[in-house]
C-alpha cells in the first residue's frame, strides 16, 4: 500500500514539470508559434533558389541565374520580420547591404551589373548560410515582442531606405523586394497581432490593417517609377505609429528599431 501510495505522489509531482513551456504560454506565444511554417517555408525557397543558382552559374546560364536569384530573393524578403532581429550574424552575411563583400547583392553586382557568371565562392556561401539558418528554424525560439519590433522595423525600413530606389538598384526587383517585405508584414501582422489588438482595442487595429492594405496598394504600382513615395513614406509611419501603439495593448514593450532580439 505504502508503495503505491508513493508511486502515485511521485507521479503527481512530476506533472509540473512536463509541458510547463505550454502551461505558461500566452495567446500571443502560440499566435508567434503559427509564424513558423512561414518562416521555414520562406526561407526554404531562399535555399532552393541559390542552389538552382548554383546550377545555372556552373552552366554558364547568365539568364537562368538571374531568375534563380530573384526567386530566392523573393523567399528572403517576404521573411525579414524575423531574419535582422533573432539572427541578426547571418542576416549581414546573407544580406549586407550597401557595403555588399557576401550574400545576395555581391552576387547581384556581378550577374546583373557586369554580366558575369564567375560567382561560385559567393553562391556556395550563400548556400551554406541559408542552409544553416534553415537548419535552426524548427528550434528557434519566436517572441511575440521580437516579431513585433521586426514587424515595425520592416515597415519603417519599406518607407524610408527602400523608398529611393531600394536596395536591389542594379537588379531593377527593389519593387519586387518591398510587395515581398509588405506580404511578409501582412502575414505576422494577421497571423500574431491581429486577433489579440482587435479584442484589445479595435479602433486601433481597424488603422493598423487600413495602413497594411494601403501600403499593399502603393507597391502594386506597374514599375518603381510609379510609386507614389510620399504616400509610401507617411502610411509607412502611420502603420510604425499604430503597432507601437499597439505594443501597450498587447501587454508588450514599445517596438525597438534597432536590430536586437527579444
Amino acid at each position: 500500500m505504502l508503495n503505491r501510495m508513493w508511486r502515485a505522489m511521485s507521479a503527481l509531482l512530476l506533472v509540473p514539470t512536463v509541458g510547463m513551456s505550454a502551461v505558461n504560454a500566452t495567446p500571443l506565444d502560440d499566435a508567434a508559434e503559427r509564424y513558423r511554417p512561414y518562416m521555414i517555408e520562406s526561407i526554404g525557397q531562399a535555399l532552393a533558389g541559390v542552389r538552382d543558382l548554383r546550377e545555372r552559374i556552373a552552366a554558364k546560364d547568365l539568364a537562368g541565374a538571374r531568375k534563380a536569384w530573384s526567386s530566392a530573393r523573393a523567399g528572403w524578403e517576404r521573411s525579414e520580420v524575423f531574419t535582422a532581429g533573432f539572427v541578426p550574424e547571418l542576416d549581414a552575411q546573407i544580406d549586407a547591404w550597401p557595403n555588399a563583400d557576401s550574400g545576395f547583392h555581391a552576387i547581384e553586382a556581378k550577374l546583373f551589373g557586369t554580366n558575369r557568371t564567375d560567382v561560385e565562392a559567393e553562391t556556395d556561401a550563400l548556400v551554406d548560410h541559408l542552409d544553416s539558418l534553415h537548419g535552426k528554424l524548427r528550434d528557434i525560439a519566436l517572441t511575440p515582442q521580437g516579431l513585433l519590433d521586426g514587424t515595425v522595423r520592416l515597415a519603417y525600413e519599406v518607407g524610408e531606405s527602400k523608398a529611393d530606389g531600394g536596395e536591389s538598384r542594379i537588379s531593377g526587383t527593389s519593387l519586387d523586394d518591398m510587395r515581398n517585405n509588405v506580404a511578409g508584414i501582412d502575414f505576422a501582422y494577421r497571423t500574431i497581432f491581429a486577433a489579440a489588438l482587435g479584442a484589445a482595442d479595435a479602433k486601433l487595429a481597424g488603422l493598423a490593417e487600413a495602413r497594411i492594405n494601403q501600403l499593399t496598394k502603393i507597391v502594386a504600382a506597374p514599375d518603381l517609377r510609379r510609386v507614389d513615395i510620399p504616400a509610401l513614406r507617411r502610411t509607412s509611419e502611420e502603420l510604425v505609429v499604430a503597432l507601437q501603439g499597439a505594443s501597450a495593448k498587447l501587454e508588450l514593450q514599445s517596438p525597438t528599431l534597432e536590430a536586437a532580439s527579444r
